[in-house]
């Protein structure tokens, strides 16, 4: 098999790596804003960072259809995500329950992915948000459920008018997309329920 064709391995042991990577997403859904870390303990694919790859090895498989931009879907990361989790490969944001987005470009908006439903809120979409840095950017106050009074964050590689998509989200609260900004091994939850502001 030529190298450029190799799939890269996956989670060499499963089960303990699953149960650790679950452990630091739940975490940073649940105090938005606070950097988590997953263990670099995998080579991801060209195109996604490795909490995005850890954190889709975990979450995702046949059940859960995955968005990709065009060119990682037809890549390296879109074989590498179907051998190793099962997931299919959506072509419509709205029909994905896990997405992977570059941070800085123009579409999709998040409001083009599943927001749930009144019967269904917790079925929207997870969007994971690769940026350029999570520290060291222009800071945004977080406030809401798992943060006591606020907390900053100062990531870069963020689109113009992202922190008005994120407000927008937060309006339709208990519907909307969660989102994760990845980069490295690091990562930051921002759920629905959670209100972004731009620092004054």
């Amino acid at each position: 098999m030529p190298a450029e064709t190799m799939i890269a391995p996956g989670f060499a042991d499963p089960v303990f790596q699953s149960q650790a990577a679950f452990r630091a997403l739940l975490a940073a859904l649940s105090e938005p804003g606070m950097l988590q870390q997953v263990a670099g303990e995998i080579t991801p694919p060209e195109g996604l960072a490795t909490a995005t790859a850890t954190a889709l090895l975990t979450l995702a498989d046949y059940e859960t259809p995955v968005w990709l931009p065009e060119a990682l879907r037809n890549g390296p990361a879109g074989a590498w995500l179907r051998f190793h989790c099962g997931a299919a490969l959506v072509d419509d944001p709205a029909d994905a329950t896990f997405a992977v987005i570059d941070g800085t470009a123009d579409q999709p908006k998040l409001s083009a992915f599943d927001l749930g439903t009144d019967q269904f809120p917790d079925r929207s979409t997870t969007v994971i948000v690769q940026v350029a840095a999570l520290e060291n950017g222009p800071a945004l106050t977080l406030a809401g459920p798992g943060i006591l009074g606020s907390r900053t964050i100062t990531p870069q590689g963020l689109r113009a008018g992202f922190t008005d998509e994120l407000r927008e989200n937060r309006a339709l609260y208990p519907l909307g997309v969660d989102v994760l900004l990845v980069h490295g091994e690091g990562l930051i939850g921002l759920p629905r329920s959670t209100q972004v502001e731009e620092a004054r």
